[in-house]
């Protein structure tokens, strides 16, 4: 009896035991495809979840269309069920997938906000001055490009009869165009008040806007010459003085006046660089000078017979001499101004140059 007890007890351990075995081998044959599918699906969330933070200079090129796709597929969240099955792939995805969609909106609307810069005049001070029996308001008018700001802005300084001045000339030039442009009329009392010059503060804001709009007029030499043929004298009078600390902060502010007014290739922009080249140089500032010289031979690059070219280029073998630069193309562009029987012994230097140079 006790044998067949213990018989029976033995065979069924043993189907326990078979059951068991069977079970586990057949999670174990169950286990390849959910593995492979958990990996398939984390690689191809590391493939959405690449690029989605990625603001490289390339990505800005791609069309609207690409990168919508890569929006959605980039944005894409993972259910809770997969996410638990991921383990840190599915908590991490969803932050980052939100942020990166609100980047990338972002970074889209940006894109799409971008407007052409423009020049803008701002008033930033008015001042009352009496000289001798004279009294005036200067007004200080920054100029400054859109979007932008400048570490050096370029300014000016006018009283009411200069931009008066400017408004005769320009009307007696362009008629037509300056019919619709306001300008404020004279006072003959309370010129000195707050609010006479605050409002006309605003006034010269509008008008120099309204005219810098219209293409004919912000190329007219009136209209260029009312913003840098002062400080071009100015400078010019410093320089020739010996004043060559004051005149360097004049031409300085000559060259960035001229850079937002756009008219970097003119004449009157040679003799800036011609002036800054001879106070850097003056003031022992060599490796500025340098550069001012290479700014100017750049511009006159396809001019072979411009007055200021042979002077330009022995200052630059000068300077390149002194700093340690190359100086071979400019002793060899002197050498062909020579074969071609340009008397360079006979040329006047830079300095002389301003000094001759007239500035009507």
């Amino acid at each position: 009896m006790a044998a067949r007890i213990l018989h029976r007890l033995r065979h069924a351990l043993g189907a326990d035991g078979n059951r068991e075995e069977r079970t586990h081998d057949g999670a174990e044959t169950e286990d390849c495809p959910e593995s492979s599918e958990l990996e398939d699906d984390t690689e191809g969330l590391s493939t959405r979840l690449s690029g989605t933070l990625s603001f490289s200079g390339h990505e800005e090129d791609e069309d609207e269309e690409e990168e919508e796709e890569e929006e959605e597929d980039g944005g894409e969240e993972l259910p809770a069920g997969d996410a638990a099955q991921d383990g840190e792939w599915g908590p991490a995805a969803r932050p980052g997938s939100v942020l990166s969609r609100q980047l990338q909106e972002l970074w889209r609307r940006s894109r799409s906000s971008l407007v052409p810069q423009r020049l803008q005049f701002e008033v930033t001070s008015a001042s009352v001055v009496s000289e001798r029996s004279s009294k005036y308001v200067l007004y200080t008018i920054y100029l400054t490009r859109s979007g932008q700001l400048d570490k050096a802005p370029a300014s000016i300084s006018r009283r009411y009869s200069d931009f008066e001045r400017l408004n005769r000339r320009l009307r007696g030039r362009f008629g037509c165009d300056m019919a619709a442009i306001a300008f404020p009329r004279k006072r003959l009392r309370r010129n000195f008040t707050a609010e006479t010059i605050a409002k006309r503060s605003r006034a010269f804001e509008q008008f120099l806007s309204h005219l810098h709009s219209i293409a004919e007029i912000r190329r007219s030499p009136e209209f260029l010459e009312f913003f840098f043929l002062q400080d071009l004298r100015a400078a010019q009078r410093l320089t020739c003085t010996g004043m060559y600390r004051e005149a360097l902060a004049t031409w300085s502010n000559a060259y960035r006046l001229q850079d937002r007014l756009g008219v970097c290739g003119s004449g009157r922009f040679l003799l800036t660089l011609a002036g800054l080249v001879v106070c850097h140089q003056e003031l022992d500032q060599l490796g500025e000078a340098h550069g001012c010289c290479e700014q100017a031979l750049q511009l006159l690059e396809a001019q072979d017979s411009h007055p200021l070219l042979g002077p330009f280029l022995q200052a630059h073998v000068h300077l390149a001499w002194k700093v340690g630069k190359d100086k071979r193309q400019s002793e060899a562009r002197l050498q062909g101004l020579q074969e071609a029987g340009v008397p360079l012994q006979q040329q006047p230097s830079l300095k002389e140059c301003l000094i001759k140079e007239p500035l009507e």
